[in-house]
C-alpha cells in the first residue's frame, strides 16, 4: 500500500513537471560586462616587525601575549642583564679613576708650565708634562667610549615596542634562553593594511591603474567586503621564478574582521578584456553557502548543475570567469531547473 502511494505521488509530480512550461534559457555570450581582471592575493600589514634578541641570556620577564595591543616604547621582554650591569658599573668606575688621574696630570702640567715660564726648569720637562697630560686625556676619552658601549649593551637586554602595534605571536616563554638572532615577539600595525597580489608578466601590459581598482575580501559580509584602495604600488622588479609582477594596494584602516593573512582579491582594469568577457544573465546565477553555480541546458533538454566562478556584475548580466563556454545555454530560473534536473 505504501509503495503504491509513493508511485502515485511520483506520477503526479512527473505529470506536473512534464506539463509545466519549458525552461527559459539564455546564451552564454561575450558582452560589455567585463574589463576587470581578478588577481588573488593576501592581506598583509604595511608595518610588521619581528623583534629578535641581540644578546644571550635567560628571559626573566615577559609582559605581553598574542593579541595584546601595545604602545610605542612599551617594555615587552626583559633578559637577565646582571652580568652586563656589573660590566657597566666597572666601566663607570674606570672612568672615574681615569678622570682623577687626568685632574692630577692637569695640575702637574700647570705647575710645570709656571716654573718653565720663570725659567726654573727646562723646555724638555715642560714638553714631558704636556705629553703626559694629553696621554691621560686620551685615556679618559677611551674609557668614556667603553662606558657608553657598556650602557648600550645593557639596554639590549630590554626589548620595547618600536611603534603602537598589536602582538601577532610570542615565540618564547618565561625562562627560555634568548640567543642573538632568535625571534622573540612578532607584531604589526593594525591601522594600516594592504593587499598584495601577483599578476603574470604576460598580462600585466594590459592592466591599467586608472583609479578603478577595487579590493574584495570574500570572508567579510556583503556590506563590507568591498574596499577602495587609497594607493597602488607596482614593485619595480618581477619575480624570476613565477614570472609575475607584484602589486600592493594600501587601504589604510580596515573594517572589523580584517587581519593579516586573509585571502583577498584585487579587481584591476584590463584594457584587453573590455567587452570580451563571457557573461550570463544575473538571474541565472544562484549561490548556496560557498557554492556559486548555474544550470546548463544542452540541446536535448538535459539540465546539469555547473559550478562557476563569477566576476564583475553589471545591471543585467554577470561576468563568468570559469565553468561555462561561449554558446552554451543556461536556465534563467534556477529553482525550476533544479526540479527538472532531479
Amino acid at each position: 500500500m505504501h509503495a503504491a502511494f509513493i508511485a502515485i505521488i511520483s506520477l503526479v509530480l512527473w505529470s506536473a513537471v512534464s506539463q509545466a512550461e519549458p525552461l527559459r534559457t539564455d546564451l552564454v555570450e561575450r558582452s560589455g560586462v567585463g574589463g576587470a581582471y581578478p588577481a588573488e592575493g593576501v592581506v598583509e600589514a604595511v608595518r610588521q616587525t619581528v623583534l629578535a634578541a641581540q644578546v644571550q641570556g635567560k628571559i626573566t620577564a615577559l609582559y605581553v601575549k598574542a593579541g595584546d595591543r601595545v604602545s610605542a616604547g612599551q617594555v615587552l621582554v626583559r633578559i637577565d642583564a646582571r652580568a652586563a650591569s656589573k660590566t657597566a658599573a666597572a666601566s663607570a668606575a674606570t672612568v672615574k679613576a681615569a678622570e682623577a688621574r687626568l685632574f692630577a696630570a692637569q695640575k702637574e702640567y700647570e705647575r710645570v708650565a709656571l716654573l718653565a715660564e720663570k725659567h726654573y726648569i727646562s723646555q724638555a720637562a715642560l714638553e714631558r708634562a704636556d705629553a703626559q697630560f694629553k696621554a691621560i686625556q686620551a685615556e679618559v676619552e677611551a674609557q668614556l667610549a667603553l662606558a657608553a658601549a657598556a650602557d648600550v649593551s645593557t639596554s639590549l637586554y630590554t626589548l620595547t615596542a618600536p611603534y603602537a602595534a598589536r602582538v601577532s605571536s610570542v615565540d618564547v616563554a618565561l625562562g627560555d634562553m634568548a640567543m642573538p638572532g632568535r625571534p622573540l615577539i612578532s607584531l604589526f600595525d593594525p591601522t594600516a593594511l594592504r593587499v598584495t597580489v601577483n599578476v603574470p608578466q604576460k598580462g600585466f601590459a594590459d592592466i591599467r591603474l586608472n583609479g578603478g581598482e577595487k579590493i574584495e575580501i570574500p570572508a567579510l559580509p556583503e556590506a563590507t567586503r568591498w574596499l577602495k584602495p587609497r594607493a597602488v604600488t607596482v614593485l619595480p622588479t618581477a619575480d624570476e621564478v613565477s614570472h609575475t609582477v607584484r602589486l600592493r594596494l594600501d587601504f589604510g584602516a580596515p573594517p572589523a574582521g580584517v587581519m593579516p593573512g586573509m585571502f583577498a582579491r584585487a579587481w584591476l582594469t584590463n584594457s584587453a578584456a573590455a567587452g570580451s568577457r563571457l557573461s550570463v544573465p544575473v538571474s541565472a546565477v544562484f549561490r548556496r553557502t560557498e557554492l556559486t553555480a548555474v544550470y546548463v541546458v544542452d540541446g536535448g533538454g538535459k539540465v546539469t548543475l555547473r559550478q562557476v566562478r563569477v566576476g564583475e556584475a553589471g545591471q543585467d548580466r554577470i561576468e563568468i570567469l570559469a565553468g561555462v563556454s561561449e554558446g552554451e545555454r543556461v536556465a534563467l530560473d534556477p529553482i525550476a531547473a533544479a526540479a527538472v534536473s532531479r
